[in-house]
This record gives C-alpha cells, sequence and structure tokens, in this order.
C-alpha cells in the first residue's frame, strides 16, 4: 500500500492512478474481447449503399456547383467522411458517436435506458425500436435493446414535447439542418401522428444520399422528405416551417456556414430553432464550436432570443453519468 501510494502520488502529475483491479468491471478492464458488433443489411444494401451509386455521383456534382457559404467544411472533409463505410452509417462514426463520447460504457446506457422511460410522456419508445440494422450499437436492457439513436431521439423529443407541445400542433412542419441519415426524422414520423412534413437537408451529399435511402426504407416518404442543399432556399421560403432543429451539426461548421443558414431562417420566419452543441467538457453549458469559440451572438443577431436553456439530463446525477451529456438550447424569433 505504502508502494502504491508513493507510485500514486507520482502519477498523479498525469491525472493517473493505480487501482485494484479486482474493483474494475469486465468492461473497464478491456477483457471483453474486441468489438464484434455484427453489421446487419437488409437486402438490397449492400449494393446499393457504395460510394460509386450513380445517385451519389450525381449528389457530389450539384453540391460541388452549389457555392453556398454552407458547404465550406470545416470538420466535414471529404477525408473525414469518406473514412467510414456507407453500410454501416448507423455505426459509431461520425454522424452518431456511440463508444467514444463521454460515458458511453455499458453501465452509462443502461443508466441512460431507465432514465429515458422514467421521462418518455409523448412516447417515443413505445411507438420506435431498435432493430439493430446498418452498424448500430445495441445494449439489451430492460427486455429490448437500446441504442444511442434511439436514447437522444427521446431526450430529444420529450425536451420538445415538454416546451412546444409538438404533439398538439397542426400541421406540424420540421426542418433539420445537418440530418445526417435522418436519425430524428425517423423517430419523429414514427411517433408524431400530426406530423405533415419533416423535411431533412444537409450540406454533406453523403448525408442527403444516406437520408435519401433511410427514409425509404423506413416507408416515410409520405411524411419526410429529403432536400438537398441546392434546393433548400426555395423550400424555406415556400413551406410555413413551425421548427428548425439543429442536433450537434452547427457546433462542426464554421461562422459563415452558421450565419448562412440562420439568415435563410430567419428570412423565412421559421419561429423555433432548437440547438443541441457538441459537448467537449463534459456537459459544458456553452453553444460553441468544436474550437471553443462562442456563436450565441450571432444567433442572437438573427432576432432569435433564447427561451428555455436546460441540461440533457434533468437529474443531475444523470447528467453527469449519462450517455453523452450536453446541454439543449431553444430559441424563438422575435416579433
Amino acid at each position: 500500500m505504502v508502494v502504491t501510494r508513493k507510485i500514486n502520488a507520482l502519477l498523479s502529475v498525469l491525472d493517473l492512478c493505480i487501482v485494484n483491479k479486482s474493483i474494475l468491471y469486465d468492461w473497464q478492464t478491456g477483457e471483453t474481447g474486441e468489438d464484434t458488433q455484427e453489421l446487419r443489411l437488409p437486402d438490397g444494401a449492400a449494393e446499393y449503399l457504395v460510394i460509386d451509386n450513380p445517385r451519389l455521383r450525381e449528389l457530389r456534382e450539384r453540391y460541388a456547383e452549389f457555392q453556398a457559404r454552407a458547404s465550406v467544411p470545416i470538420v466535414w472533409t471529404d477525408e473525414y467522411v469518406q473514412s467510414y463505410g456507407l453500410q454501416s452509417f448507423r455505426g459509431d462514426n461520425c454522424y452518431v458517436w456511440q463508444t467514444k463520447d463521454p460515458n458511453c460504457d455499458e453501465i452509462n446506457y443502461c443508466l441512460t435506458a431507465y432514465y429515458a422511460q422514467a421521462i418518455d410522456r409523448l412516447g417515443v419508445l413505445q411507438n420506435n425500436s431498435e432493430d439493430g440494422l446498418f452498424g448500430v450499437h445495441t445494449y439489451p436492457i430492460s427486455s429490448r435493446d437500446f441504442s444511442r439513436d434511439i436514447l437522444d431521439s427521446t431526450a430529444e423529443l420529450n425536451f420538445l414535447e415538454k416546451h412546444l407541445n409538438l404533439s398538439s400542433r397542426e400541421n406540424l412542419q420540421i426542418l433539420d439542418i445537418g440530418a445526417g441519415y435522418g436519425r430524428l426524422a425517423h423517430r419523429t414520423a414514427s411517433t408524431l401522428s400530426n406530423l405533415s412534413t419533416y423535411f431533412c437537408t444537409d450540406a454533406v451529399p453523403e448525408s442527403t444520399f444516406l437520408s435519401e435511402y433511410h427514409i425509404k426504407f423506413r416507408n416515410l416518404k409520405d411524411r419526410v422528405t429529403v432536400v438537398p442543399l441546392d434546393e433548400i432556399e426555395e423550400c424555406i421560403r415556400q413551406q410555413d416551417i413551425d421548427l428548425a432543429v439543429n442536433i450537434h451539426s452547427f457546433s462542426e461548421c464554421s461562422l459563415e456556414a452558421i450565419e448562412w443558414w440562420l439568415a435563410l431562417l430567419a428570412a423565412g420566419k421559421v419561429r423555433n430553432l432548437f440547438i443541441v452543441p457538441n459537448s467537449s467538457d463534459h456537459g459544458g453549458e456553452r453553444l460553441a464550436l468544436n474550437s471553443g469559440e462562442d456563436f450565441s451572438a450571432l444567433v442572437e443577431k438573427y432576432g432569435y432570443i433564447l427561451k428555455i436553456k436546460a441540461p440533457k439530463y434533468e437529474d443531475p446525477l444523470v447528467q453527469k453519468f449519462g450517455v453523452s451529456p450536453t446541454w439543449y438550447y431553444l430559441y424563438q424569433l422575435d416579433d
């Protein structure tokens, strides 16, 4: 014990210490083996989700010609996006980190799953299941499989229901900026019967390609519309959109790109704006880029007033130990 204390005193400058192996779980020692998450695909997916798909080539060409400020990459460079396989688009990758973010071990998923069941007044879990397709990481908890996909969607939709009463709005229209593969679109359309149209858009052509495929696979094309970047200005101008959401996307953009989007939303009189920033400091309370630069003043510049700022998890203990803690920001356009 004396030797251990002396060694730990030396290691403390590196924020390290020695502990008894007997008090650790298997997932803490790394003795559970290599990650063997199975890549399960439906019929036809392996043939369609390929880098040389004609539709993907078309979208890349269109986006390259569209000189919008929104398409200037900061994080989502071609090299970054193409480092992940299209067939595992729901896996632990650039769309949804599932084992890399803070608190992403099995015990954290278990805590978060029980929390989600306790706060799910909207019925997201009742109307959605996790099928484990396209490489998503799942954990069997309480007689069902959970993923970060469904856990995040449950938290986000219940927050919006609490503060905007989404389920009671007639002909609800939602715009998802940086929709990725259509995660929240899938869960929203499966939960809200009053949803008129959920618009998915993204400045990354691969994301648009994957959203189109995923929404069609889920049989949601009657309620979810994927809008390519070069058509989004007209879409916003023509539609009466109730809510715009940006989840873990603005943090990965340039200020120039964020301003481009905000100008479109303000011109289209999109009243409500929901932003979920990335959290680099374990649930930090700042609306910031990955670089740490605060962009809240830019949002306010376009007439959006902060109405609600709240932790992802209302319970302080879950906010400390739940999967990928962050903060939620709900803005409203000043009348």
